[in-house]
């Protein structure tokens, strides 16, 4: 730029014009160096070159003799049988530790003591001593007799000796103690699994057992499997053990062929390459088993090995799995993603609820005192309050997610967590309770959606396990409910790919795939940003005009004044007032509700 003078002899400063901007596309791109990488790599190389030199050229590492034994029929019959020994064991133990680890977050005391007798017993007993133990059973026990315990009836009777061969001696002592460590392993998985997800599963109606196998194992499995596969591996030369049963399994093998030509190394080194061979099997296939139960937990996961080796050797994804056909694709359901005027009134009616005198306490603390309320079918119910009112409780207690200390909730008439018959009420039994909140559909505060799910099988999985709908009518209705809430391209995504508003919708259309009379809504908007609230206040709203009857926990005040028809304010575990949105949030009657409402306005 120039400086130049005016009329007044003053300078100032003259902008230069504006230049074309420069094109690099032709320029040469010299990559940054870094030279503590480069001399790191050269002395890795070093090291590599110098062992295997060395290993190579010695002559009394006698690789003739190892090259004369590797195949041969005694060490591949040995190598069969430790893997043999190792896969019944891993899948026995595994099994057994899963039964165990279940049992010990049992709610029985019994059941919980004897899984924790169990492993505090096998795991203090050397797998050596178990294994001799076993193999002299036959002293203890001379026959293994099949009867009625405790009466004179015997179906069938065995020499203890002729069914514990030293095989089933090895197996069994393998898995039982394999089984022990397991069992903590499994139950340091099960509980690192977030409780929110049991709450989650128990409000669908899951049944116990698909809570235990379709959604809290696959999630524990990120945790079980690194840990799990170090006790595989360690199994697997932890078979070189039963040599004391004089079973030829593949390091017995070496030894009886080493004592006879008394070639130790290359014999010793034909086990260790074996064992190699094996362990590397193993960790490959905990690598693509680990990269399965990680779906959803990466937004990116990373490619498998085989696909990067091959785009790395020829230059092309020739291992690439063909992208999932997402709903955006398909026009018969474009139209769908812009339509929210599917009526959801016709699937079922509404319901009624109405809560009796219901109390409860945490300790000492009373959260909810005489709570009493009735709700109309179709209406729309806003509870607000101060943290530690007791809003979210009370909303639990209405789909038996906590149980009450006193009272009673019904929902169309029919009672919560209880059976009437005659002038007596039976609590029932948790299956039971299970299938009844298939009516009572909650949207979480912190989502809880299934994190290994795509949005496809978190909608689908309630009404395809209860027995609702069949898979093809499920999928049908959780394209609808997609496109209704607007995520129909997000159909093959994983939560952790949503935005939180996008998973808060996901949510409730998971909610209404049970198509319940009743819908709770626990704080909806409190997880998300101030500009993702609106996204999901739209979809309520949408279903507060579609007649569903509506139970919501907000501290949107706005909201609860433009969609509900009963504003109830709670304080201490009360109700303190009860009224319209108008009459509540505009001229309250009560001092503490006024109060507070001055504060959050």
């Amino acid at each position: 730029m120039a400086i130049t003078a005016d009329y007044t002899g003053a300078h100032s400063v003259q902008q230069p014009a504006s230049a074309a901007p420069e094109d690099y596309t032709h320029y040469r791109i010299v990559k940054a160096k870094y030279p503590a990488r480069f001399f790191g790599t050269l002395f890795a190389a070093l090291i590599i070159v110098v062992t295997l030199q060395s290993i190579l050229t010695n002559p009394k590492w006698g690789w003739n003799v190892f090259a004369e034994w590797f195949f041969s029929a005694p060490v591949l019959a040995g190598l069969g049988r430790t893997l043999l020994l190792t896969a019944l064991a891993t899948v026995l133990g595994f099994a057994l530790g899963t039964a165990l680890a279940l049992a010990r977050v049992s709610k029985s005391p019994l059941l919980s003591g004897l899984s924790w007798a169990y492993i505090w017993l096998l795991r203090s007993i050397p797998l050596i001593v178990l294994l001799l133990i076993l193999n002299n059973l036959g002293y203890l026990y001379a026959t293994v007799r099949l009867g009625i315990p405790y009466t004179d009836i015997l179906f069938a009777e065995y020499p203890t000796i002729s069914i514990l061969s030293p095989f089933a001696a090895a197996l069994i002592g393998l898995s039982l103690n394999q089984a022990a460590f397991s069992s903590e392993i499994i139950r340091g998985g099960i509980l690192s699994v977030d409780q929110g997800q049991l709450e989650a599963a128990a409000a669908l109606g899951l049944s116990r057992r698909r809570q235990a196998f379709r959604i809290i194992l696959p999630q524990a499995m990120r945790t079980i499997l690194p840990t799990g596969f170090n006790e595989i591996i360690g199994l697997a030369k932890g078979t070189s053990m039963v040599y004391v049963l004089a079973l030829p399994e593949l390091f017995y093998t070496v030894q009886v062929i080493y004592r006879r030509n008394l070639e130790v190394v290359p014999l010793l080194m034909v086990a260790t390459v074996w064992y190699l061979i094996i362990m590397t099997f193993l960790s490959v296939a905990q690598h693509y088993i680990e990269r399965h139960y990680s779906k959803g937990a990466l937004r990116n996961p990373p490619a498998p090995i085989l696909r990067k080796l091959f785009r790395r050797l020829f230059g092309a994804p020739i291992l690439a799995r063909p992208q999932p056909v997402t709903v955006a694709s398909l026009q018969n359901f474009t139209q769908r993603a812009t339509d929210r005027s599917i009526p959801l009134a016709k699937w079922r009616a509404p319901g009624s609820v109405k809560i009796q005198g219901v109390s409860k306490s945490f300790g000492l603390l009373k959260v909810l005192d005489d709570i009493r309320l009735d709700i109309k079918a179709g209406s729309v119910t806003a509870i607000l309050g101060p943290s530690g009112s007791g809003k979210s409780t009370l909303l639990r207690t209405i789909n038996h997610l906590e149980r009450v200390d006193d009272g009673f909730i019904t929902v169309d008439n029919e009672l919560v967590g209880y059976r009437k018959s005659g002038r007596t009420l039976y609590e029932l039994k948790e299956k039971d309770i299970l299938k009844r909140r298939a009516d009572i559909g909650m949207v979480f505060q912190s989502f809880n959606l299934f994190p290994h799910l795509t949005v496809l099988e978190n909608i689908i999985e309630a009404p395809v396990s209860l027995g609702h709908l069949t898979r093809p009518e499920a999928i049908s209705l959780a394209r609808e409910l997609l496109a209704r809430v607007g995520l129909s391209d997000k159909i093959n995504a994983y939560p952790r790919q949503l935005s939180g508003g996008q998973q808060q919708r996901v949510a409730i259309a998971r909610a209404l795939a049970l198509r319940p009379k009743v819908l709770l809504f626990d704080e909806p908007t409190s997880a998300l940003d101030p500009e993702l609230v609106g996204e999901v206040l739209d979809v309520i709203k949408e279903l507060a005009r579609s007649g569903t009857t509506l139970i919501i926990v907000t501290h949107e005040i706005g909201f609860a004044r433009e969609v509900a028809d009963t504003v109830i304010f709670m304080d201490a575990g009360k109700i303190v007032e009860t009224g319209s949105p108008e009459q509540v949030l505009n001229r309250p009657k009560n001092a503490r509700t006024g109060e507070f409402l001055a504060k959050v306005l």
